[in-house]
């Protein structure tokens, strides 16, 4: 998920009112809180969502901003009974408005640090590239002195690809991938949300990810399907996020059920929470209420998603073992 999604309307006025920041003022939506929030009930595209997205940002402007926001977040995120988070984060909408990368960095990494020590939750801090913007322009925020330190200290241990999809393919930074990889950082991309199904395979074969980010128009390609249920690349689906954002009309059309039978492996995850309706526990309900999982497909799909997480070998054998006890406590109660 994505941690400046996880502004609610609430926190964000909140957040504007005491750094001064006027919210604009030809937009009936930000007339209130409960205003802005009925907006985000229609949006109509990714990109509408994410005019809305980069407004909210600019109320973000200390360390304690940027603690307060992820800590509300995993909050919630602990009443769902989430036990590992991995957590996005998008420096460039920061440093670009002014905000020093290192005043992001602190908030979301105590943020991240509390959410262990005081709910149990252990994280994964992933810092992602803008792909509207020039790949230039990344490769030259990836080489800064800062966020290199931030990469070979751990504090940082994975990049990903977000923003707009469609006229950005994965392939233009192809540059910037190949020195994440050489520093040993973990990688991923969103492809296949609105772009095609290319794209996904574009930044398996040009970026080298062993993780993608939605991956929902794999369903276009059905030698893809079986390359990515092979080689078991774990897609990243947000099933309520692709429905606020008119990628497919309810989450029934999520394509949960051939991705099963396919075996491609899959987590469900919410995206921008506070944005689309739904924290963790919301998307796994809708998928329930959409598909009818059987025990034994539900142990598959989070089997899948601590296998294709990027926490340790130790946590994943903790958390592998809750899972096993969670089975055997549900076995002939269905």
């Amino acid at each position: 998920m994505h941690l400046e999604g996880a502004l609610t309307p609430h926190v964000l006025f909140k957040l504007a009112s005491k750094n001064g920041i006027t919210l604009p003022q030809d937009d009936e939506a930000f007339a209130s809180p409960d205003a802005l929030l009925q907006r985000y009930q229609r949006f109509t595209s990714l990109d509408d969502f994410l005019h809305y997205y980069y407004i909210g940002m600019s109320a973000l402007v200390t360390a304690s901003d940027f603690e307060d926001l992820a800590w509300d977040y995993f909050q919630h995120a602990c009443a769902d009974g989430v036990a590992h988070a991995e957590v996005f984060f998008d420096p460039q909408a920061h440093t670009s408005r002014g905000i020093k990368y290192n005043t992001v960095l602190e908030g979301f990494n105590n943020a991240c640090q509390r959410a262990e020590e005081n709910l149990g939750i252990t994280t994964v801090l992933t810092s992602c590239y803008l792909r509207h913007l020039p790949p230039k322009d990344c490769l030259e925020f990836f080489e800064d002195e800062d966020v290199q330190k931030s990469y070979k200290a751990g504090v940082v241990r994975g990049i990903g690809l977000d923003s707009n999809e469609k006229d950005f393919p994965p392939e233009n930074f192809t540059e910037l991938f190949t020195k994440a990889r050489d520093l040993g950082l973990n990688i991923t991309a969103h492809a296949g949300e609105e772009g095609p199904a290319s794209y996904i395979s574009s930044a398996l074969e040009n970026l080298g990810v062993r993780r993608i980010d939605h991956g929902i128009k794999l369903v276009d390609d059905p030698k893809l399907i079986k390359t990515i249920a092979s080689e078991k690349i774990m897609l990243t689906i947000c099933p309520l996020s692709n429905v606020v954002l008119r990628c497919v009309d309810t989450v029934k059309d999520v394509p949960i059920r051939k991705f099963l039978e396919a075996g491609v492996p899959f987590s469900i995850n919410s995206d921008d929470p506070a944005y689309f309706g739904g924290y963790i526990l919301d998307n796994y309900v809708a998928v329930h209420k959409s598909f009818n999982l059987s025990v034994k497909e539900w142990e598959n799909v989070v089997r899948a998603g601590i296998q294709g997480s990027w926490c340790t070998d130790a946590r994943k054998t903790v958390l592998l073992s809750g899972l096993e006890r969670v089975v055997a406590d549900w076995e002939g109660k269905i």
